[in-house]
């Protein structure tokens, strides 16, 4: 469609907006970048089940089915990039989800999961 071609003045207003609201490149690719630590899946199986709580990495890779080898490397990754927190407790090191903004995403996510199911919309967690 042409600019020309558009008559919906709304349009051009929500332009207005996106244009002073708008990220610039670095902050796209910054959060680009977090939704791919969360869209990788053995990731994402790390972070849901550390919605329950704080565990340590052997419950982590029960909880997840993996090998720990691999689930210490995804911790890595997912702690460098400020989605865990850690805390040491003796020889322990136990793991948490880093604020609250990565369980809301990732909550919402699960949301979206059953949307368009009228009845199951509001289940998610």
């Amino acid at each position: 469609m042409r600019k020309q071609d558009c008559t919906h003045s709304e349009h051009a207003q929500t332009l207005e907006k996106v244009r002073r609201q708008a990220l610039s490149m670095e902050e796209v690719e910054q959060v680009s970048r977090l939704f791919r630590m969360l869209g990788e899946p053995s990731r994402l199986k790390i972070v849901l089940s550390l919605l329950e709580g704080e565990m340590c990495v052997y419950h982590i890779t029960e909880a997840c089915g993996a090998m720990q080898s691999a689930t210490s490397q995804q911790l890595r990754i997912l702690k460098d990039n400020k989605i865990l927190r850690s805390r040491r407790e003796g020889h322990t090191v136990l793991y948490s989800i880093a604020d609250d903004h990565v369980r809301e995403m990732v909550e919402m996510g699960k949301l979206h999961l059953y949307c368009g199911k009228e009845e199951d919309c509001e289940r998610g967690a």
